[in-house]
Formats: C-alpha cells, sequence, structure tokens
C-alpha cells in the first residue's frame, strides 16, 4: 500500500512543482530530462540502499568519516581535554563531539582544493551531470560545487558572470545551492542521523533540484550563453591557504553552534507560549498537524505522520540541525523513535540547507558579489524555499518507495 500511495505523493510533488509556472511549451521540451533524472534517481537509490555493492560502498564512506571524525577528536581533545573524552564519565557536549570536527573536515577540503583535486571533481562530474539534465554547463558546474563547497561558496566560483545572469538562471543556481549540503558538515550529519540516508539525500537532491526547477522555473539557453568559466585562483602559500579554511571551518561550527542555541530557546519559548494558549499543544505539535498530510503522501504511515510532519517542519522554520536533534540523545524532548521506513523518508528529507534561514545565506553572499542580484534573491527567496522543499519531499519519497 505504501508504494500506491508514494506514487501518488511522487505525482502530487511533481504537479506542485509544476502549477507555478504551467508554462506547458517548455514542459514538452523538458520532460524527458526530467523522466530520465527520475529514473536515474530510482536506479541510483536502488544501488545506495538495495545491493550489496551499494552499501558497501556506502557504509566505507561512513568509516572514512568515522575515522576522519576520530582525528578531529584528538585535536579537540587536546584544546578542551576530558571535557572532549568519550570514556569519561557523562555525555561529551554537542558542540565537541558533532560542531567541532568541522574544522578539520574544513581543513581538508581546504588541501584538496590546493591540490586541485576538487576543481577535476567539480569540473568532469559537472560535464556528466549536463548531458543527464540538459542543463547549461554553468549550471551543472554550480550544482556539483554547491554539493562540495557549500551554498555560500559555490558563488565566488562564478562572480564574474553573476552580471550577466536572468532571473530564471539565478533562480536555478541558487535552487541547487539551497538543495545541497557542504562537504564540510557531511561528517556532523552522520552522528546524528544514518549514513547512508545522508550519502542517498545528496546525490538524489543533486537531481532533483534540476527536476524541480525545470518544471517550477524553466528556461532555454543559446550556444552564446552557455559559458562557464574557470575559477580564480589567487597566489597564496599552502599555509596561508590551510590557515584561512581551518577559520572558515571555526565560523562554520560557531555559527552553527549560535543557531542552535536561538532556534532551540526559541522554539522552547513558543512552545510553552501556545501550549499555554490551546490547554497543552505545542507549536511543533500544531506544525506536525499541518505537515502531516506531506508526510503521508512521501509513505510515512499514517500513525507515524504527526511526529515524521514535526521533524520536518522544524527543520524548514528553524534549520537541519535543529530537526536532526530527534534523532539524537540531546533532543531536549528525548530521542524521537519512529519506525525503519519512516526513519528512511524522514532522514533523507532533513539532509538539505532548505529553510528560511538559508534565503539571507544565499542572498548575503551573492550581495557581496553582485549587490543587484543578492536584492534578487531576496526578492524571490519563499519561491527559492517552496523549490528547494519539494526537492527534499521528492527525494524522501523516492526513500521512502525503495525501503
Amino acid at each position: 500500500m505504501h508504494i500506491l500511495i508514494g506514487l501518488v505523493g511522487l505525482v502530487v510533488f511533481l504537479l506542485l512543482a509544476f502549477l507555478p509556472s504551467r508554462d506547458l511549451k517548455l514542459l514538452r521540451v523538458k520532460a524527458p530530462y526530467v523522466a530520465l533524472m527520475l529514473v536515474v534517481q530510482f536506479a541510483l537509490g536502488l544501488v545506495m540502499l538495495k545491493t550489496s555493492l551499494g552499501q558497501s560502498a556506502v557504509n566505507a564512506l561512513a568509516d572514512g568519516f568515522g575515522k576522519l571524525l576520530e582525528y578531529a577528536g584528538e585535536g579537540t581533545a587536546f584544546v578542551f581535554g576530558s571535557l572532549a573524552d568519550p570514556d569519561a564519565e557523562g555525555n561529551v557536549p554537542f558542540l565537541l563531539s558533532v560542531l567541532m570536527p568541522i574544522i578539520f573536515v574544513s581543513a581538508l577540503i581546504g588541501i584538496l582544493q590546493y591540490l586541485r583535486v576538487l576543481p577535476l571533481i567539480v569540473k568532469y562530474l559537472g560535464i556528466v551531470l549536463s548531458k543527464v539534465t540538459g542543463a547549461g554547463r554553468l549550471e551543472s558546474f554550480n550544482a556539483v560545487s554547491a554539493a562540495i563547497l557549500g551554498q555560500s561558496e559555490s558563488f565566488i566560483a562564478i562572480k564574474t558572470l553573476l552580471p550577466t545572469l536572468t532571473p530564471k538562471r539565478l533562480y536555478m543556481l541558487s535552487a541547487s545551492a539551497m538543495s545541497t549540503v557542504s562537504m564540510s558538515i557531511v561528517g556532523a550529519y552522520m552522528t546524528m542521523i544514518e549514513p547512508r540516508y545522508v550519502v542517498a539525500a545528496i546525490v538524489l537532491n543533486l537531481f532533483g533540484g534540476f527536476i524541480v526547477v525545470w518544471l517550477l522555473n524553466p528556461y532555454e539557453l543559446t550556444p552564446e550563453e552557455d559559458v562557464v568559466v574557470t575559477p580564480e585562483r589567487k597566489k597564496r602559500s599552502f599555509f596561508e591557504m590551510l590557515g584561512e579554511y581551518i577559520l572558515d571551518g571555526a565560523k562554520i561550527a560557531v555559527t552553527v553552534a549560535a543557531m542552535l542555541i536561538g532556534f532551540v530557546a526559541l522554539i522552547a519559548l513558543i512552545n510553552g507560549l501556545v501550549s499555554g494558549l490551546t490547554g497543552g499543544t505545542s507549536f511543533q505539535e500544531l506544525l506536525g498537524y499541518v505537515f502531516a498530510p506531506f508526510a503521508f503522501l512521501t509513505g510515512v504511515p499514517w500513525d507515524e505522520c504527526v511526529d515524521a510532519g514535526q521533524i520536518m517542519a522544524t527543520k524548514l522554520v528553524s534549520n537541519e540541525f535543529v530537526a536532526m536533534l530527534a534523532f539524537t540523545d540531546s533532543n531536549p524532548g528525548g530521542k524521537v523513535e519512529l519506525s525503519e521506513r519512516a526513519t528512511a523518508i524522514v532522514q533523507t528529507f532533513l539532509v538539505s540547507f532548505a529553510n528560511f534561514s538559508s534565503i539571507g545565506i544565499i542572498a548575503g553572499a551573492v550581495k557581496s558579489l553582485s549587490p543587484p542580484h543578492g536584492d534578487q534573491i531576496a526578492r524571490f527567496g519563499l519561491k527559492l524555499v517552496y523549490g528547494a522543499t519539494l526537492v527534499s519531499f521528492i527525494s524522501a519519497t523516492i526513500v521512502g518507495l525503495i525501503s
């Protein structure tokens, strides 16, 4: 039965993506690419989650990140001593066990950038992606770049082309960035939710972003417009680069910590106020009821839809880290227990930057490079969150159908 519900849900989410544009002419052009990408998503999902080869690859990746987190723990323990010792009495604080390793992973990304390994990966994955998606080379390059470097950093690589971009192309680039996550924080995700769903979401969202944009915001390019730019490479020493990436990682870790403190406290306050006004029903429970129908369409069993919807809504109004806390012992209300399929769906949904705070992050990053285009992103910010959230729903539905 969940397969039928999931298929209906997939159609509903695709229709929700198409309704704002209703461009039948371009739909005929883009439909073959949309269909191909859906097939690719199902095929990759099956390989990653249901075959021994795919599971071995995902496990190897998870083990690799696990080792990296152990090495990161050495640096954390040197600074914070017994506070960061998992063998000591009491739990290691969330800041030290989950967020501090971001600094080490960021340093590794910097080294791979310096050695020109990541630029090669971005370039050739972008070429392959453009053949499958039917998108321009710039759009494909940006999608891969955002998935590795992050939603803000990816725009720096194309800053010379920003003044030439139309609003529709700018929406495509922004939606791709919001639908992905940065490699620097993937390790942190893997300590909070199951690694296999982190990997699955990253891969599926890469294609899902193009699926939604071709329905929601379709456009065509001329050969003259289909250009890509080689990112500028500043001349600097190895240790200059390393120091910069280490500090960038520290900024990310501190920013995430600050947002967690603020959002968790605000949600607790709003829960208390709403509970007092409604006689015991919290704000998050109300959000759960609003999102329950959407959770049901992804394949979540009906008796778990309110709990699943609550976590999904929390991610939208705050961020993915706050929502992922639900699956950890650090959750203020206790660890949430869901069935295997519901867990697969919800955890896949959580792995993206699709939330309201990302509007400011992307708009701010672009405004620092091209003020008019930053303002343009702010104007279609709600549409951006709408599209990126549909990407998460589609990926979660596909995982639900496979599970």
